[in-house]
């Protein structure tokens, strides 16, 4: 693994003449744990370096063209020679076009040490627009910052785990105050941005007024030429960054007063790390700095003044506001390197086949799927609620997005359908919650570019999708079916169908399809008809009006052609119909009654059988104890015997099997007992949950070998 940092061009990564970039990075670099992989990228004509982990850029003087260009230039002949996986740029958010445009592939991270408005290459909103879709993380000093780059930025577009602020961070020393000089120290350029021409006329009367007092400055400015003399003012000009500490351990009190937005501020920051009585202006960044300050609130010399006299006459407050601003210090090197290194983890194990199980790591999980609420109930035990259930008893957290009960809420004359608020919300929702995964289940009304925009927002996101209905080219619905599927293929990373993947021949890249089994739920199906005397022999239901609860008009299934004639070759068999002969679907717990009272239920599914295909009456049959009866072309024989489930060729053999168990109560306790057992051992609800996130993820263990993933 390989970290490169490249540092603006001419920042002197120097001792002799540091920057507050050059000190942030050498600060945070020495504590990373990945100090090893890093190599920093610079140019200075200083001989002495801050770190052995540095490459400098020589570049010869010109008089035409642009010497970053130059600069990105030979950086990007020590990339191609040794590729890096992340690059963090640090101030110069124009550097990623020469990146991009030179075709390198690492992973980009994005420091901002300035407004970034002010900035070339972050000034537009299209420029920042382009920025977030490129980089992997994007830095700020402060939330100032981060505000600043979100202007005009729709809330919600952005992930919020992209937008990351770390603060910069400062030595906490060793500090006892008794050693504390009557010292008042500004630090910094001495011009108006930073407010030395205020610092100047107010501290000259205060040492005018406080004899036993004297001001200390440190800094240079060859533009702006302010200047104030006194007896008492030290002008010490630009100091190696050690004095300037040594300088902050005997002050008491330390004045940042710029004029300017400063997006953070070192003045202030290291002079709480110091134990100084700080006093800032209310500007930018400024106030973020610090946890115990005086702050300005109007920023002229004569308010300034009074606030430092506040704090020289009162020496108990001076001595309070020192003792806080040091216990309250928690922006260290470490600190801030700690945080550096979380994001860098999260970006290398991109590069890293991550096991969850063995790692036991936890997922953020949102569940779009339609969990019926809008019907009172009616369907609690739907499959997105099993699989849901699984989810969480994993130990995950699980966001559900009930897609169809959204889409219909937010119906109106603008939107008809509803679906740009659906997927308004789901973007909306994944900022908040930032998931790492999202599973999709019969999603149809969720745009493709919408899991585009989402991907990119959220490069280590994984999407899944699940689907239930019948895929046999002669079956109903199966062009739609088919079409529903593939919508997705794109941006949907595995998907797992109700039906072997091995029998569907629209499928090209058949490693990201897999068979899951119908799921049973011990939470659900609570019945053990095996235990109990039945008057009934076969139950069957058909959900016609699946949504309205009613059967639809005019609509014809051509099972019950199946069941009619099933029936009228055995008149002494006892059948328990529903949603069929103008006799009305059943629903919940009336559904659960309904199935109490049989010895058998009749899994007959839509369309011709094909491989694995069943719908999820059959959990509900076999999973409450009744003996299921079952197609053998739907080849579920690969994973139950005659002992747990009866497989029939024909109308005929089925009456005869359904006969032989309607008389032989014994046999029908048997494989009812046998098949719930089998099935709620091996095709429960966790098992199906973990077996996504495995194939999702790509975790290969073997511990984690499913009964129905080698067939």
């Amino acid at each position: 693994m390989k970290i490169s940092i490249l540092l603006p061009y001419k920042e002197n990564f120097s001792p002799n003449y540091p920057g507050a970039v050059s000190l942030f990075v050498n600060d945070t670099l020495k504590l990373s744990k990945y100090k090893k992989n890093i190599r920093v990228y610079g140019n200075t004509s200083y001989k002495k370096k801050f770190s052995k982990n540095y490459k400098n850029i020589n570049l010869k003087k010109i008089f035409f063209g642009s010497q970053s260009e130059n600069y990105m230039g030979e950086f990007i002949k020590h990339e191609k020679l040794n590729p890096s996986n992340i690059i963090e740029i640090h101030n110069r958010p124009h550097y990623l076009k020469y990146l991009i445009n030179e075709g390198v592939k690492a992973k980009f991270v994005l420091y901002f040490h300035n407004d970034p408005l002010t900035m070339t290459g972050s000034k537009s909103l299209n420029e920042r627009r382009y920025l977030v879709d490129i980089c992997e993380k994007i830095i700020f000093n402060s939330l100032w910052s981060k505000k600043r780059f979100l202007e005009n930025i729709t809330s919600g577009s952005v992930s919020s785990e992209k937008l990351l602020v770390i603060f910069q961070s400062a030595t906490k020393n060793k500090i006892n105050l008794k050693d504390k000089k009557k010292w008042i120290t500004f630090v910094g350029k001495l011009n108006r941005s930073k407010g030395y021409d205020i610092f100047g006329s107010a501290v000259l009367k205060v040492l005018k007024k406080h004899k036993k007092w004297q001001a200390m400055v440190i800094g240079d400015e060859q533009r702006d030429k302010i200047t104030f003399n006194h007896d008492r003012l030290q002008n010490l000009g630009f100091l190696e960054h050690k004095k300037v500490i040594n300088i902050f351990k005997k002050t008491s009190i330390a004045v940042a007063c710029s004029r300017w937005n400063e997006p953070f501020g070192r003045t202030s920051l290291e002079g709480s790390a110091n134990a100084c009585a700080v006093i800032i202006s209310n500007k930018g960044g400024l106030p973020e700095t610090v946890t115990n300050a005086i702050i300005l609130k109007n920023l002229n010399q004569n308010e300034l003044r009074k606030k430092i006299e506040l704090l020289i006459n009162n020496e108990k407050l001076r001595t309070e506001y020192q003792k806080l601003a040091y216990k309250n210090f928690y922006l260290t090197h470490k600190n801030s390197s700690k945080q550096i290194d979380n994001y860098r983890g999260e970006i290398l194990s991109f590069f890293r086949k991550i096991n969850f199980l063995q790692k036991r790591e936890k997922l953020r999980i949102v569940h779009v799927t339609n969990f019926n609420e809008r019907h009172d109930g009616r369907l609690y035990f739907n499959t997105g609620r099993r699989i849901n259930n699984g989810l969480i008893r994993l130990g995950h957290s699980v966001l559900e997005f009930s897609d169809r009960d959204i889409q219909k809420y937010y119906k109106n004359y603008k939107d008809l359908s509803g679906t740009k608020r659906l997927n308004s919300k789901l973007i909306n929702t994944c900022y908040n919650f930032r998931p790492d995964m999202i599973i999709l289940g019969h999603a149809d009304s969720i745009f493709p570019q919408t899991l585009r925009d989402l991907k990119k927002n959220y490069p280590n996101l994984k999407i899944a999708q699940w689907f239930l209905d019948p895929l046999n080219k002669k079956g109903p619905d199966f062009l739609k079916n088919k079409q529903r599927i593939l919508n997705k293929i794109d941006q949907v990373d595995k998907n797992f169908l109700t039906t072997s993947p091995k029998a569907l021949n629209f499928i090209d890249q058949k490693e990201r399809f897999h068979f899951i089994p119908n799921p049973s739920d011990s939470s659900f199906e609570t019945l053990n008809n095996f235990n109990k005397s039945c008057n009934m022999d076969v139950f069957y239901a058909l959900s016609h009006g699946v949504h309205r609860g009613v059967l639809k008009r005019g609509k014809f299934d051509e099972r019950i052609n199946f069941v009619s004639k099933l029936m009228d070759i055995t008149p002494n068999i006892k059948f328990d119909i529903y949603g069929a002969n103008n006799v009305q679907p059943v629903w919940a717990d009336n559904y659960l009654k309904a199935i109490s009272n049989s010895k058998m239920g009749l899994n007959l599914s839509r369309g011709e059988p094909i491989k694995y295909y069943s719908s999820d009456r059959i959990t509900q049959i076999i999973g409450n104890g009744l003996v299921t009866l079952i197609d053998e072309k739907t080849h579920y024989r690969d994973f139950f015997s005659d002992q747990e489930m009866v497989f029939y060729k024909s109308v005929s053999d089925l009456a005869e099997k359904i006969t032989k168990i309607s008389k032989d109560e014994k046999l029908r306790r048997k494989i009812g007992r046998k098949g719930k057992a089998k099935y709620l051992k091996f095709f429960n609800s966790t098992e199906v949950a973990r077996y996504i996130i495995n194939k999702t993820f790509e975790v290969k263990n073997k511990i984690n070998n499913f009964y129905w993933d080698n067939h």
